[in-house]
């Protein structure tokens, strides 16, 4: 059974997406504030968080920065933030996905099956793609480079595997949200490229002169270099 927490201060929406997730049959967690969000991700092996980013205490954004620095676990924003440049930050710095508040229990619910879906696997399970120093485990889902493992998103992950799954394809905003994402998923193109920044900063030696991930003017992305299975 996947444990879901759930990070909110309104007790309503505590109470309303902890039954629907239990509904759905996840064990779910809830904390009204960032101190006890990060007692229960101490003491509970948490497969995905549901945050928040108003809380009292530690704001959402650097609670999300501390999992995200020590877990790659799916991070799912509620928001009351509507406007494009809240969402972009929050994904910058390392959520997953989001919905804004007011949100429909049953969306949030297939957002989360959908995060917990994307976070088992990549495109190409069971392989090992190399190309020089930079080596994606698909079958552990582990990605290193020197032979130091890199902390990646789920999101980050299935983009650099997809890159590296075809090198030579060049893939469109909207191709790599269909690989990443799902019916439900209503992101735009800045997200992609919000994630292709981040991704970019963790494996790239000059992220002004990127080496892996290619941007073709005009058309999208595309993986450079030859990959070694």
């Amino acid at each position: 059974m996947n444990a879901v927490l759930v990070v909110d201060d309104e007790p309503k929406i505590l109470d309303i997406v902890k039954s629907y997730l239990e509904k759905s049959g996840y064990r779910a967690l809830t904390a009204k504030n960032g101190k006890e969000a990060l007692a229960a991700l101490q003491s509970n092996a948490v497969d995905l968080m549901l945050l928040d980013l108003m809380l009292p205490d530690l704001s959402g954004e650097e609670l999300c920065r501390r999992v995200r620095s020590e877990s790659d676990m799916p991070i799912i924003m509620m928001t009351a933030r509507v406007d494009e440049e809240s969402i972009i930050n929050g994904l910058r710095i390392g959520a997953d996905d989001y919905v804004t508040k007011p949100f429909s229990p049953r969306q949030l619910m297939a957002r989360v099956a959908a995060a917990l879906r994307r976070s088992g696997g990549g495109p190409v399970e069971g392989r090992v793609l190399t190309c020089d120093v930079l080596s994606a485990d698909t079958e552990n889902r582990r990605v290193s480079k020197n032979g130091v493992a890199l902390t990646l998103t789920p999101n980050e992950y299935k983009i650099l595997t997809l890159l590296m799954s075809r090198p030579h394809k060049i893939f469109t905003r909207d191709e790599i949200i269909d690989n990443i994402k799902n019916d439900e998923y209503d992101g735009f193109d800045r997200t992609i490229d919000s994630h292709i920044k981040n991704l970019r900063q963790k494996i790239e030696d000059d992220t002004r002169n990127p080496r892996y991930i290619l941007t073709v003017y005009g058309m999208g992305y595309r993986f450079g270099g030859e990959v070694s299975l």
